[in-house]
């Protein structure tokens, strides 16, 4: 038995999520099917993340483990042929050892959600970004930002669905800067709760657009009250860029 590290980039729209779902279709069992396609083999992908509907990756790390010989390079052409016409590719694969695991491994998560701040609607960018209209002041978004970073109670910040056992979770980086007309939220930690990163990105837009005060997103973030959150971003804009090992 051969463990495998994939990199798959995928496009979210069609997909109840990466995992899989009794009620839709989702990243993992597209994966799953078309190694099963090529190998004959019941097969289970992890992955480094649980993104959502509707949420995309760049750089998702996952694996799976296929007892037929293969190179990498061959199981990467064939699921990619497997999976068409799916929005998901194998960007990368490799042999990994066999207590490499592509969650229980991953030490350190990064997250891009891109806003689209103009008039117009979209239309190649639509499904990939959030639009919002009014001007955003991408610095006040910034410096409101930073009270979020550190390890912190983000109940505030969390999902009524969220599975965590503990709302603290320690915020490592959230940046936001503007490019033309793009307002770019990064955000890295060892792991997020479920909704958070929207959940942070609706308060900051809030600011931007000026219908909150910078120090209210400390305060929402105080208040360890969902109440308290003042919006939470649609998942177009999000994307999965990285995941961080010791090995890295």
């Amino acid at each position: 038995m051969t463990r495998f590290a994939l990199t798959l980039e995928f496009d979210g729209a069609p997909f109840m999520g990466l995992q899989r779902q009794a009620h839709g279709p989702s990243v993992q069992q597209t994966v799953e099917d078309a190694a099963h396609a090529v190998t004959g083999e019941a097969v289970t992908m992890h992955a480094a993340g649980r993104t959502d509907t509707g949420v995309h990756a760049l750089a998702m790390r996952a694996h799976i483990d296929i007892a037929k010989d293969f190179t990498p390079f061959r199981l990467m052409e064939a699921l990619n042929a497997r999976m068409r016409p799916n929005p998901v590719a194998v960007t990368a694969c490799e042999e990994v050892a066999d207590d490499w695991h592509a969650r229980f491994s991953c030490i350190g998560r990064a997250y891009i959600y891109r806003i689209v701040n103009r008039r117009a609607p979209l239309t190649l960018e639509r499904g990939k970004a959030w639009l919002v209209s009014r001007p955003l002041d991408a610095e006040a978004m910034h410096r409101a930002a930073q009270a979020l970073v550190g390890q912190h109670d983000f109940t505030t910040f969390r999902s009524v669905h969220c599975q965590a056992r503990s709302p603290l979770k320690t915020l490592d980086r959230l940046d936001v800067r503007r490019e033309g007309e793009q307002v770019l939220i990064e955000a890295e930690a060892r792991s997020f709760l479920h909704h958070q990163v929207r959940s942070m990105v609706g308060c900051l837009a809030m600011v931007g657009m000026g219908r909150w005060r910078e120090e209210q997103v400390g305060e929402a973030l105080e208040a360890r009250d969902r109440q308290a959150l003042g919006l939470n971003a649609p998942p177009d804009g999000l994307y999965f860029v990285r995941a961080v090992y010791p090995e890295n």
